[in-house]
C-alpha cells in the first residue's frame, strides 16, 4: 500500500499516524485487509473479525488509530477498510476501534477531540447500544451486543 498510505512517525508510544496520499470518495475502499495473521492474540495491534478470532495486520495499516469521529470503517466480513467520507491526501486514516473490538485488552482514555467523544474506549461491551448505533459496527460486534441485551 506504499503509493495509498504514508506512515508519520511521532515520537512516543502510540503517537504515529497513517494518512492517505490519494483522494478517496466516500464509500471507497481503501485497503483490503490480506496478507493477515489469522488467529492473533488479542493486543493492541490485533483486530477482532469474528466473536473469538483476532488477526494482525501485516501492513501500515496497523498505524490506524481510533477516532470517535472516524473517517474510515474496518469491514470484517468484506475484509475492506472503507471511507466514511471523502479523503483528501494528507487527512488521517482512524476507525471506531468498539466497532471491530469487543473487549479490548489495553483499554485507554480518548483524546480524539471529536465533538461526541466517547472518553474511554474499552471496547463494544462497554458503550450503551445508542452510542454503538451511530458508528458503523461489525456483525460479530451486533451479535455479541444482542447476547446482553434482554428480549423483548
Amino acid at each position: 500500500y506504499t503509493d495509498k498510505f504514508r506512515v508519520i512517525q511521532k515520537p512516543g508510544d502510540f503517537n504515529s499516524k497513517l494518512v492517505t496520499l490519494l483522494p478517496i470518495k466516500k464509500g471507497e475502499a481503501l485497503a483490503t485487509l490480506e496478507g493477515v495473521q489469522h488467529n492473533a492474540e488479542k493486543r493492541w495491534s490485533s483486530v477482532q473479525v469474528s466473536s473469538t478470532e483476532h488477526i494482525e495486520l501485516a501492513s501500515e495499516l496497523v498505524y490506524m488509530n481510533h477516532s470517535c469521529d472516524p473517517s474510515v470503517h474496518v469491514d470484517t466480513t468484506e475484509m475492506k477498510v472503507v471511507a466514511e467520507r471523502d479523503l483528501q491526501p494528507g487527512d488521517e486514516i482512524s476507525f471506531f476501534y468498539p466497532s471491530t473490538e469487543w473487549d479490548m485488552s489495553q483499554p485507554f482514555d480518548c483524546w480524539c477531540g471529536a465533538s461526541q467523544c466517547n472518553k474511554r474506549i474499552a471496547g463494544a461491551r462497554h458503550l450503551p447500544a445508542e452510542v454503538l448505533d451511530r458508528y458503523f459496527v461489525n456483525e460479530h460486534i451486533r451479535t455479541l451486543r444482542s447476547k446482553l441485551e434482554p428480549s423483548v
